[in-house]
């Protein structure tokens, strides 16, 4: 064998060398990300902080500094409010836990530890005193988060914007060990989203939710949590398409408010009408939902329940007639102003996500509807009753109308016998 070439040997001991700082992308602890750039493209606003970063990804972010301020102010009030007012105490939970902490997120953290330290601690105090706040009604008129509040609870749900929420729950803990104050878990209320059934909500505790890694996490978990999608559901199936609103209604398909659930995610089909839970489409709820499936695409894409319903709404709706079809059924309740705002929100949700199984659950629905819609019949029964007794006058019309046929084609008959006979 050929003496190695002393620059093969060089090449190879930087290998070895790069190859031994190699760490994974992502640890076992990670749970926040940055949104992936296919997802993150479509709409960079929808996963951007508008008002206040939290946590280190934009710490830095010059349009948000103004906030930083006013951040410090509630960290303040937060100590003051705690039982034992004790600065130290809190910095050393917070130095204890940094290394765990900066294992949650994707990305290489560039803040020295003391950085770290103190982003990690300032934003945990600022979101508990936020939280207090609301609970206890303590917003002064001349505080300048007031006309903000709205839209700082809509950043601290985004996926990019989050602190872990051990962190959270260890400094909330350590501030108040011994007052009736509510559980971080019912505080957290105040920033949820429209759509979390607020009967499970208030009376959940840590214990039948889980573990929960983060403010998203949360809003994800709790949708899981009060709808009737179960964990176990099987998700082996594959589905490529489902007929329109627009054209399952032309079927003869019924669409209704499901009132006997207050989630989101609770699909039911009964003969040939399909029951959707109330949806109010508001300025904020497809930044919500954008997160929320960043998150799973993420996080948990083999639990991917949340792409599920959203992939059936955007089969459900193609154009502004649909959006309208399910606005006059009670489904929809629009704030945008616009049906085609909505269609085009609904159908960019599930754009470069990526679903390799569907529930079960979901999957049978689907069935069904696209197996009714297949058959002649029902199509024709649907044509006739839309174009000949969609209003009282018109039923009682057609009716009289075929009444009055029966009698001609007897009268008819009657005539030829009388002429044969």
């Amino acid at each position: 064998m050929a003496n190695p070439n002393p620059g093969d040997a060089a090449i190879i001991m930087k290998i070895k060398a790069k190859m031994e700082k190699a760490l994974p992308f992502v640890t076992d602890e990670c749970c926040i990300y940055r949104v992936p750039h296919e997802i993150r493209k479509l709409k960079e606003d929808a996963y951007t902080p508008k008002v206040v970063s939290i946590g280190p990804f934009h710490h830095r972010d010059p349009n948000l500094q103004k906030m930083e301020g006013q951040k410090t102010i509630f960290f303040k009030e937060f100590i003051e409010r705690t039982e034992t007012k004790d600065l130290e105490s809190f910095v050393s939970c917070v130095q204890k836990l940094e290394l765990k902490v900066r294992g949650c997120y994707s990305d290489d953290i560039k803040l020295s530890e003391e950085e770290h330290v103190m982003v990690i601690l300032v934003d945990c105090c600022f979101i508990l005193e936020f939280l207090l706040k609301f609970h206890f009604h303590q917003w002064p008129k001349h505080d300048f988060l007031s006309p903000w509040l709205t839209t700082c609870g809509n950043d601290l749900l985004l996926i990019e914007n989050q602190v872990p929420f051990f962190v959270l729950d260890k400094l909330y803990n350590l501030a108040f060990p011994s007052t009736s104050n509510p559980s971080l878990l019912t505080l957290t209320r105040y920033i949820l989203p429209d759509g979390i059934s607020s009967g499970n909500r208030d009376g959940l505790s840590l214990t039948n939710v889980g573990r929960i890694a983060h403010f998203t996490d949360l809003t994800r978990k709790l949708l899981l949590l009060s709808s009737d999608l179960s964990s176990e559901c099987s998700r082996e199936a594959q589905v490529t398409q489902l007929y329109s609103a627009t054209q399952l209604r032309e079927a003869g398909v019924k669409f209704e408010v499901n009132k006997d659930s207050n989630c989101l995610l609770d699909l039911q089909l009964s003969g040939h009408t399909l029951r959707i839970p109330f949806i109010r489409v508001v300025d904020s709820t497809e930044v919500v939902w954008r997160n929320l499936l960043a998150f799973e695409q993420c996080h948990c894409m083999d639990k991917a329940y949340l792409a599920d319903y959203a992939f059936v709404i955007d089969f459900l709706i193609n154009t502004d007639k649909d959006v309208d079809s399910l606005i006059k059924n009670g489904i929809i309740e629009n704030w945008l102003g616009d049906s085609i705002a909505v269609a085009k929100m609904f159908n960019g949700l599930g754009v470069n996500i990526v679903t390799p199984d569907f529930n079960e659950k979901y999957y049978c629905i689907l069935k069904g509807l696209n197996d009714f819609c297949k058959k002649p019949w029902n199509r024709k029964v649907a044509t006739l009753k839309r174009d000949y007794c969609n209003t009282p006058w018109k039923t009682v019309a057609s009716i009289a109308g075929i009444f009055l046929l029966i009698l001609t084609v007897v009268q008819t008959v009657f005539s030829i016998l009388q002429v044969v006979l």
